[in-house]
């Protein structure tokens, strides 16, 4: 789990355009789960909240539950990506992405396919 988690810093300190980030680690019994929780605030005043809880399965990670909720500088969504159990009607069920008008189908984004999202949207503007 440790290397888990030392490969989404990386991916942090290594994506440009992030001004500051704050995680937090909870490691379970064993260090066999860890619970993620951060914030990331990019050059525009835009952040990305993630929250992430895998656990350690045959030496596979497994990530059971996932959120990454990006919002502009005024706080209001502009996606998020996440396995919460609801939204039954979407084919990629739980799997799902959230914009300011509906919700779509969707794989589990990595963080670096999240980050590339933003980084678009940032460099759009």
């Amino acid at each position: 789990m440790q290397r888990f988690v030392e490969n989404i810093e990386k991916t942090i300190t290594s994506t440009p355009g992030i001004l500051s980030s704050y995680i937090q680690k909870q490691f379970g019994p064993d260090n066999e789960t860890v619970y993620i929780k951060g914030n990331l605030l990019f050059i525009d005043s835009s952040e990305l909240e993630i929250a992430i809880f895998a656990n350690n399965v045959h030496d596979t990670v497994s990530i059971d539950k996932y959120r990454f909720h990006y919002m502009g500088k005024d706080g209001q969504m502009i996606f998020r990506y996440d396995n919460a159990p609801h939204h039954q009607e979407i084919t990629s069920f739980p799997h799902h992405k959230h914009t300011p008008y509906k919700v779509i189908q969707s794989t589990m984004p990595s963080l670096k396919d999240v980050l590339n999202e933003i980084s678009a949207l940032i460099i759009r503007k």
